[in-house]
């Protein structure tokens, strides 16, 4: 199963130890490593809690190696803001090459 691949990957990733994974399921070492192993199955119930012992959301488990992104939350606006100080012969020189000269007369008014 492609999920068990995903959580043994990640968790090899980021340098977990089994034992995390056991300490978040309440389990012994050896059921992680029957996890892994395919020896054992994977309760659904548990995967919440694999999840953030991973740092991770659950729907990621299944989708690993990309990362699920809700649809509409894929083309938000990015605003940021740039704040620079300068001397002011410095802030005009600056604000006239970058709108020039007549919108820089209109923007000072």
């Amino acid at each position: 199963m492609k999920i068990i691949e995903n959580i043994k990957e990640i968790r090899i990733n980021k340098g977990i130890p089994q034992k995390a994974l056991a300490d978040a399921l309440s389990v012994d070492n050896a059921v992680i490593s029957n996890i892994e192993n395919g020896k054992r199955e994977l309760k659904v119930a548990e995967l919440e809690n694999i999840a953030n012992c991973l740092g991770v959301e659950v729907i990621d488990l299944f989708t690993y190696p990309e990362k699920y992104v809700p649809s509409g939350k894929q083309h938000e606006d990015v605003e940021a803001i740039l704040q620079i100080r300068l001397k002011d012969e410095k802030k005009v020189e600056i604000l006239r090459s970058i709108f020039g000269d007549k919108n820089y007369e209109i923007l000072n008014k």
